[in-house]
C-alpha cells in the first residue's frame, strides 16, 4: 500500500459532533396559501406525500359538529395546484379527523373518527373508519375498525404493524388511553391496556426513531382541576413500560397533536395553542428532556389546528385549517428550517494505525475554511448556518495534505 493509498484510509476515520443553541433551530414562515374552502366548513387536516404527489385530507360539513362529515382527499404535484380526487362518506356517520398512512404493501390507508350523529351540534360517541386505495382516487368502501365510543384518533405503521392510541370518546367517565396494535389496519388488539389514564388525556400521535424507540405525543383536556397539559410519552421495543413528560401549561389543550422528525435529527410539532388567542403554532420538541418550545404561529385564529406535516427537498410543508379569514378553510404553509447559532464540528485524523496526522487542511464542502489539524491530528470548523445552506443529512467534509496535492470528501453523519 503506497502512502496515499494509506492517507486516504485516514480520512474517513474522521469523527466529528455538532453544537448547537438550547433550541437548536430556527423556522421561517416563506409563503402560506389558501388551497380549499368550497365546503360550508373545511377542517382537520392530514397531509402525505406518496408516489410523487402531496396528499392532503380533511373534513367537510354544514359546521364543526354536524351529521354530514364527509372527507376530502386533494392531489398535487408540487403543494401549490390542488385537484380533488375523492369524497368519502358513509351514510349515518359524521367522518371527521381524517388521518393517512401508507400500508406495508404499499397502499394509501385513510383513518378517521367516526360519529352516528343524529343532530348538528348534538354529542355523539365516536369510533374508527378505515378505507384503502391503490391510487389515491378509488377508495373501498368505508369500515368501521373500533366501535364508538373508542375513538382511535391516529396510526403509524412500524416494522409491519400499525400502532395507535384509543381513547374515551363517549359518556364514560372512566378517561383513559389504550395502545393498540394491528397487522392489517381492520383489525386492532390491546398492545398497553390504559396506558395512561391521569387527566383527560384525548388525540395521540405516535412516532417511531431510527432505532426504533416510539414517542407519543398527547392532548388533554380540561376536567375539573387534572392538568390539561400536552404530555411527551417515551417508550422502547416492546413498547409495554411508558415514560410519561409533562411538556407544560403553555401546552394546555395542545389540539390536533402532530410532529415529526427531520435531518439532523430535530423533532418539529405542531398544533393548537391558545395564549393571544386560538391559533395554529410551530414548535421545537426536544425529546431527550422533555421540553417543547413554541418558534412561530402560523396565520390563523379562532376556530383552527389539526395540522399535517411532510418534509420534502429540505422543506417542511403544514396543512392545517383557520378561520381567521372567516370561512373555515383549509391553508397550506411552506417553512424553511435552519440550524440556530453557530454550527461546530470537530475531530480527529488518524493513520491507520491510530497515529494522530498533523497539518491536514480541513473544510466544509461550499463553507468556510481550511483548517489545519494540530500536532494531536484534531481540528474544529465552526460557522453560521445562517449564511449557508439549509439543514442537511450530512456535513461533506475536504482534507487535503500538502505535501500530496491530495483532495478527499469526506460525509461526516
Amino acid at each position: 500500500m503506497t502512502w496515499k493509498q494509506q492517507f486516504m484510509t485516514v480520512l474517513v476515520l474522521i469523527v466529528a459532533s455538532n453544537s448547537y443553541a438550547a433550541v437548536p433551530v430556527t423556522v421561517e414562515v416563506l409563503e402560506v396559501r389558501k388551497i380549499w374552502d368550497q365546503g360550508p366548513h373545511n377542517a382537520f387536516t392530514d397531509l402525505l406525500r406518496w408516489n410523487d404527489a402531496f396528499y392532503c385530507a380533511f373534513r367537510e360539513g354544514r359546521g364543526h359538529v354536524s351529521t354530514d362529515g364527509r372527507i376530502r382527499i386533494l392531489e398535487s404535484k408540487d403543494a401549490d395546484n390542488w385537484t380533488s380526487t375523492a369524497l368519502i362518506s358513509l351514510a349515518g356517520y359524521d367522518l371527521r379527523d381524517a388521518h393517512l398512512s401508507v400500508t406495508p404493501d404499499g397502499r394509501l390507508m385513510l383513518l378517521g373518527g367516526a360519529a352516528p350523529r343524529e343532530k348538528d351540534n348534538q354529542s355523539a360517541p365516536t369510533g374508527t373508519f378505515v378505507s384503502f386505495s391503490n391510487d389515491g382516487r378509488q377508495w373501498t368502501e368505508p369500515q368501521i375498525a373500533v366501535e364508538p365510543g373508542r375513538w382511535l384518533w391516529c396510526v403509524t405503521w412500524h416494522e409491519g404493524k400499525a400502532y395507535g392510541v384509543s381513547y374515551t370518546a363517549g359518556q364514560d367517565a372512566d378517561r383513559y388511553l389504550d395502545l393498540l396494535v394491528s397487522d392489517d389496519g381492520i383489525h386492532y388488539t390491546p398492545h398497553v391496556p390504559r396506558l395512561f389514564e391521569q387527566g383527560y388525556p384525548t388525540e395521540v400521535t405516535l412516532r417511531f426513531d431510527s432505532e426504533g424507540t416510539c414517542y407519543a405525543l398527547v392532548r388533554r383536556d380540561r376536567r375539573g382541576d387534572d392538568p390539561s397539559s400536552a404530555l411527551l410519552g417515551i417508550s422502547k421495543p416492546d413498547y409495554k413500560l411508558w415514560q410519561w413528560k409533562d411538556l407544560g401549561a403553555e401546552f394546555n389543550g395542545f389540539g390536533g397533536p402532530n410532529f415529526i422528525q427531520i435531518p439532523g435529527g430535530f423533532w418539529l410539532a405542531a398544533g393548537r395553542m391558545h395564549e393571544g388567542g386560538a391559533h395554529t403554532a410551530i414548535t421545537y420538541l426536544d425529546v431527550e428532556n422533555g421540553a417543547m418550545t413554541k418558534l412561530a404561529k402560523l396565520p390563523s385564529g379562532g376556530d383552527t389546528s389539526y395540522p399535517g406535516m411532510v418534509w420534502h427537498n429540505n422543506m417542511l410543508y403544514i396543512s392545517y385549517y383557520s378561520s381567521h379569514e372567516n370561512k373555515t378553510s383549509i391553508y397550506m404553509a411552506k417553512v424553511k428550517i435552519m440550524p440556530a447559532g453557530l454550527c461546530k464540528v470537530t475531530g480527529i485524523v488518524r493513520d491507520e494505525k491510530g497515529k494522530p496526522v498533523a497539518g491536514v487542511e480541513v473544510r466544509r464542502l461550499h463553507g468556510p475554511g481550511p483548517v489545519s489539524t494540530d500536532a494531536d491530528g484534531k481540528f474544529e470548523l465552526v460557522w453560521d448556518p445562517k449564511s449557508n445552506r439549509p439543514l442537511v443529512d450530512t456535513y461533506y467534509i475536504i482534507a487535503r495534505h500538502e505535501r500530496e496535492n491530495l483532495s478527499v470528501v469526506v460525509e461526516v453523519p
